[in-house]
């Protein structure tokens, strides 16, 4: 852990500040975790960027979303070709010092995703009480029953969990930092919930009583009802937080740095009656967010008191939740698309990005720069034009990208789409939408020399 807050120190606190890009592993020509993530690297290296931001990693349900996924802690199979697995685990001496670090968390997620695949994909909420409630005795005579395929899912997570760290560790030879996201809420259908049930706000069956959402914002106009089913609080924090703090220093050996998504939910959660189908409905309930990060510090801290971790503070902010983050001197985040209004102490106008905050052109749920530029109204578009001092559309992109590498923030951040001025056929996600997420990948081809320069210049120029 230390060797990672000597990191998170170099990242924030470092003398020079740094230039970075968003891309996630399945927007790799490949999709996978293969040559193309070192060649990645390679392309890092040349352009002077510095750090490596991805989204979550972990196993994503049917709509692809890495936010909505199995498991907190499992990495996604379809991220590598899998190698076969060994007759015998219980030989593999490398497998089995993974294994006993990992188990805390790994035995239960083999045995859910086992349940799932005998259960034919079926919900553990569907599945028969002996299974839905963890009766010992029967599952001790499924996993008996299905130990080839319980060690195959075991085989597949150190497959992965070697192989990121194959990753991380040549770029730390780089001089890359990797820069990690961590979802707030987990999916009820998850390992997680399924056990650790008395952790949730759940009903006699199983079911959530009230779940997660954001209200109407920005990108919706009927808010965003994710349906995560909220946590219990109360259990958390008799538990000593012991859930977050194994999930937080999970996430802390695969990556120099973590977002932690909906920071906001730390300090209040919008609560929506699971009856209702909308988020329109619903109210802020306040949270054990304090508690949680003052434990996390106490924990896993530095001696200078940093946790490595960002606050994703976008959309409802209140002073509360500023207060929050600043108490624990956690960075947020400043998204420049977001900063042509006429309110001047809006926190994504570049003269109030300070060091402590994360500068970026867009992040996976904006419209790339390119695109959005080009669904504004003429006269909006007319006028970010004026402020960026720019005299074509085309110009826009490279000027915000300009834009936020010259911030004051000590972290700028660009999506690989900026970079390369696509439109809105690149986008990532479309907040509120189920379809047609998560699946943009670039070419190897779209990456030019000429790209790289100009990349390397604008780091130069910024001082990064």
């Amino acid at each position: 852990m230390l060797s990672n807050h000597m990191k998170y120190t170099d990242i924030m606190q470092g003398e020079t500040r740094i230039g970075g890009v968003l891309l996630h592993p399945t927007s790799l020509p490949s999709g996978k975790l293969d040559e193309d993530a070192f060649r990645w690297l390679d392309f890092m290296a040349e352009a002077g960027l510095k750090l490596w931001q991805v989204l979550p990693l972990g196993v994503p349900q049917e709509n692809l979303s890495p936010y909505q996924c199995y498991s907190a802690f499992a990495i996604n199979p379809a991220l590598m070709e899998i190698e076969s697995r060994p007759p015998s685990l219980a030989t593999d001496e490398k497998f089995q010092n993974w294994y006993q670090q990992e188990h805390y968390w790994l035995d239960d997620y083999a045995l859910f995703m086992a349940l799932k695949q005998v259960f034919s994909s079926q919900a553990w909420y569907q599945w028969e009480a002996p299974y839905k409630e963890r009766n010992a005795h029967i599952l001790q005579v499924f996993k008996q029953q299905n130990i080839a395929l319980i060690n195959d899912i075991l085989w597949q997570q150190y497959q992965l969990y070697t192989r990121w760290q194959e990753i991380h560790d040549d770029a730390t030879k780089k001089g890359i930092y990797l820069f990690g996201d961590m979802p707030i809420f987990v999916a009820h259908d998850s390992a997680d919930v399924w056990a650790n049930q008395r952790c949730f706000l759940l009903d006699e069956n199983g079911m959530p009583t009230v779940v997660a959402g954001v209200p109407p914002d920005y990108f919706s106009e009927t808010g965003q009802r994710w349906g995560n089913p909220h946590y219990n609080w109360d259990r958390m924090q008799d538990n000593d937080f012991d859930w977050w703090l194994k999930r937080l220093q999970n996430h802390l050996q695969l990556f120099d740095l973590v977002r932690i998504d909906h920071f906001r939910g730390l300090e209040a959660v919008w609560v929506i009656d699971a009856k209702c189908e909308t988020a329109v409905e619903g109210e802020w309930i306040k949270v054990a967010g304090d508690q949680l990060l003052q434990t996390l510090q106490q924990s896993i801290s530095s001696d200078t008191g940093a946790i490595p971790v960002v606050a994703e503070d976008l959309g409802i902010i209140t002073p509360e939740v500023t207060s929050l983050r600043e108490k624990y001197h956690l960075p947020g985040m400043s998204v420049l698309q977001f900063s042509f209004d006429g309110f001047d102490d809006n926190p994504h106008k570049p003269k109030n990005i300070n060091h402590d905050r994360i500068a970026y052109t867009g992040t996976h749920d904006n419209d790339t720069t390119e695109g959005w530029i080009q669904s504004l109204n003429t006269d909006t578009q007319h006028y970010i034009m004026q402020i960026l001092n720019v005299d074509a559309l085309e110009k826009v992109t490279d000027a915000l990208i300009e834009m936020a590498l010259a911030s004051k923030a000590q972290l700028a951040v660009v999506p690989l789409q900026d970079f390369l001025h696509l439109d809105s056929d690149a986008r990532m996600n479309i907040p509120g939408t189920m379809d047609d997420n998560w699946q943009w990948r670039f070419d190897w081809s779209q990456i030019t020399n000429d790209m790289i320069i100009d990349i390397r210049k604008k780091i130069a120029l910024a001082g990064r």
